[in-house]
């Protein structure tokens, strides 16, 4: 399993996190409002970014006083595909 891949699944590991990309889903978001839902400070909560931006899953862009987040597509696809190819492999070994 790629570096790549280990961060992925240990940032996933969080229902925080993957709240977050939940949401991010439907398209890019504030550090506000992402927050908003959470019931914790938002230092914790940025920490929580952090292991989602350093995954490579999420990047944000600061523009004035705003920090908005988005969704990286290529760690979803990667983790995808090795997830499909570990069905594979457990499905052939029950046949």
């Amino acid at each position: 399993m790629t570096q790549q891949l280990n961060a992925f699944f240990a940032a996933m590991s969080d229902p925080t996190r993957r709240a977050v990309i939940e949401r991010l889903v439907s398209g890019p978001a504030s550090v506000t409002e992402l927050h908003a839902p959470h019931d914790m400070a938002l230092p914790t909560f940025m920490r929580h970014l952090g292991v989602l931006e350093k995954s490579g899953i999420v990047h944000s862009v600061k523009k004035g006083r705003v920090r908005t987040c988005h969704l990286e597509y290529a760690p979803l696809v990667e983790a995808q595909g090795w997830l499909a190819w570990q069905r594979h492999l457990w499905e052939n070994r029950t046949d």
